[in-house]
């Protein structure tokens, strides 16, 4: 079922059918914006991996995000104008409500440093130590899905 954030609605999509969109954010917000190298952006998991898209009410789309099928998050983006209004809360909560449905224990993902504050209030901790990917100072995060340990 669809998540619906104040500007549009978010949706489970695959790379086949949305590619262009999903090109489309991320090389504004990764390449353009934030400098990531072309070659580091695309490394040929997305035709493996689970999409969401956001879209507003005028049917563009304003934010993407995937999930490897380990249950690995990540290319979380969004466009700069829609930031802030729930976009990329609604996209994660429809990633980490597909992983509860594939019964995945947990899922993990590299956070941006500025974006540590946003995964915590999803519920994720940090496990590592910083290090730095395409430039850009991250850490490791957990989420724990399904209880652990006995019965």
């Amino acid at each position: 079922m669809p998540q619906h954030h104040n500007t549009g609605r978010v949706e489970l999509t695959d790379w086949a059918t949305t590619e262009s969109a999903i090109r489309a954010i991320r090389e504004t917000v990764f390449i353009h914006e934030q400098g990531v190298p072309v070659e580091l952006e695309w490394d040929g998991l997305d035709s493996s991996c689970a999409h969401v898209l956001a879209w507003n009410d005028r049917g563009e789309a304003i934010g993407t995000a995937r999930m490897q099928r380990n249950g690995t998050i990540g290319r979380m983006a969004v466009l700069k104008y829609w930031r802030g209004r729930g976009v990329g809360r609604d996209l994660l909560q429809t990633l980490l409500d597909l992983a509860v449905r594939q019964g995945l224990p947990r899922v993990t993902l590299s956070a941006q440093i500025h974006a540590l504050g946003f995964y915590e209030r999803a519920g994720f901790h940090v496990v590592d130590e910083p290090f730095i990917d395409a430039g850009i100072p991250h850490r490791k995060m957990v989420k724990e899905l399904l209880p652990t340990g006995p019965g």
